[in-house]
């Protein structure tokens, strides 16, 4: 059969558009956490235990670590799917409305009845620090057995990202899926918690602060140093560790590199969801192919953007931006 040069054209067209598709599908990240709604008060220091003090700023904002990893992931280049638990509320109706705006994909999001949409009371000092007080609401209720509606999705994904805020057990099922699926899973042990090998096996990429390093490990970086306590880690089957060092930039350790990444120095605001923005970040230019260790410091320019700014969501930087930032500044 001869083909018309229209019809040869069209052949063409259906089959980039397939490889555009399936470059797609196989870039996707799936981000499965939490989502809160944070208010945020800046204060001068904090107060002591029965005492009041003025607050200077106040911000209400969207936030939760695994909405702050997805948001990130998305505004920093990922092609990101987000799924979390919100209640049928105000505040999570009204988080469903921004995330929309930001075109994040929540087609997954699973909504629950009389249960509260998280939320997060954060004060930050002058210095830039912060205390943050948690009520998970909805969140705890991103379940175990939630987790086979999404199957598919974990399936598909090039890599999961997994924090801390939502039920352990949830975590576990994810990874296990993940596991059989062979998706890779990066997996930020936040807030700090006491995690076993078995779960450890089955993540690529752990990233954690000296906090939860420690938590993890059950020793000291002051008595047994970084590379110890890394070490460790890896001994309980993560493949690939990184170390957030907040001013002293990160340390990136596998069976194949050990660097330390030094972090960019810039005046700290709010360091609210720098850990979370690094998390997307790193996981938006992983997703594309970039080397491990360029993706990091792609990822440390993203986090000190971060900082330099009130609030978590409202923080983080589009990927023109951080671009730009590399080409300006050297990290020392």
């Amino acid at each position: 059969m001869v083909l018309t040069r229209s019809l040869r054209l069209s052949i063409f067209k259906v089959k980039i558009d397939l490889k555009r598709f399936e470059n797609e599908i196989m870039s996707n990240i799936l981000v499965i956490g939490s989502s809160n709604t944070d208010l945020i008060a800046k204060v001068d220091r904090f107060p002591l235990a029965g005492e009041t003090v003025e607050g200077k700023f106040f911000l209400q904002a969207m936030g939760g670590k695994g909405a702050n990893q997805a948001l990130a992931a998305h505004r920093l280049g990922g092609s990101v799917k987000f799924v979390t638990c919100l209640g049928d509320d105000a505040n999570g109706k009204n988080t469903l409305k921004y995330y929309r705006q930001e075109g994040l994909d929540i087609s997954s999001v699973l909504i629950v009845k009389n249960t509260p949409t998280g939320t997060a009371m954060i004060l930050v000092n002058k210095e830039g620090e912060n205390v943050i007080v948690i009520t998970p609401g909805a969140n705890q209720e991103l379940s175990r057995a939630y987790v086979e509606n999404i199957v598919d999705e974990i399936a598909t994904a090039r890599m999961v990202v997994l924090q801390m805020e939502i039920p352990m057990e949830t975590v576990k099922k994810v990874c296990e899926v993940a596991s059989k699926y062979n998706t890779k899973v990066l997996l930020n042990v936040a807030p700090a918690r006491a995690v076993d090998a078995s779960l450890l096996r089955m993540v690529d990429i752990v990233v954690v602060n000296e906090t939860e390093i420690e938590k993890i490990s059950g020793m000291s970086i002051e008595a047994r140093g970084e590379e110890a306590v890394i070490d460790s880690i890896l001994s309980m089957g993560a493949n690939t560790v990184i170390l957030t060092l907040g001013r002293n930039g990160s340390i990136v350790k596998n069976n194949s590199v050990r660097q330390h990444i030094p972090a960019f120095q810039v005046d700290v605001v709010d360091t609210t969801a720098a850990g979370d923005t690094f998390c997307g970040a790193l996981v938006a230019q992983l997703s594309k192919g970039t080397d491990l260790v360029e993706a990091v410091r792609f990822a440390t320019a993203s986090s000190a953007i971060c900082v330099t700014r009130m609030g978590a969501q409202p923080s983080i930087p589009r990927e023109a931006e951080v671009i730009t930032f590399l080409g300006k500044h050297i990290a020392v």
